[in-house]
């Protein structure tokens, strides 16, 4: 998925017994989606804050989701654990988000605007509560943070 593109609306099953959800259930806010693998040390990395955006920010201004590209939903929820991630998360052992959003190095940090329009793309960890992922988050979504 291309900067310019618009998410097919895919159904994702959910994690740590979270609902399924499809993209169009997040339109009308921006969204912030994280593609992630439990054996990804960057991804590892990056977690903690964005656990920490989703808490501060998430469903106010935008939402915060995570897709893991882990093979065995087990895996990704012993992930989730371990890390105390509460905003939601989906898998796509199946590949299918994986390749639509053009996972092939992981994280994958995609800023989605509410009509579904991929605006910016990231490859690898970030803080993203710093102060500076802030303020990129706030002029991609045209947001107060």
């Amino acid at each position: 998925m291309d900067v310019g593109g618009v998410l097919r609306n895919t159904r994702m099953q959910g994690l740590a017994g979270g609902p399924s959800k499809s993209f169009s259930d997040f339109r009308g806010k921006p969204l912030v989606i994280n593609v992630w693998a439990s054996w990804c040390g960057p991804c590892r990395q990056e977690m903690g804050s964005l656990q920490r955006l989703a808490h501060k920010y998430g469903g106010k201004q935008f939402n915060v989701i995570g897709v893991s590209t882990d093979d065995y939903p087990d895996k990704a929820n012993g992930f989730l654990k371990a890390y105390r991630i509460q905003f939601s998360n989906f898998i796509d052992h199946e590949l299918v988000l994986e390749n639509m959003l053009g996972a092939d190095r992981l994280p994958l940090t995609l800023l989605v605007d509410s009509r579904g329009m991929v605006m910016d793309k990231h490859y690898g960890a970030r803080e993203w509560d710093s102060p500076e992922a802030l303020n990129l988050i706030a002029k991609t979504f045209q947001v107060k943070l």
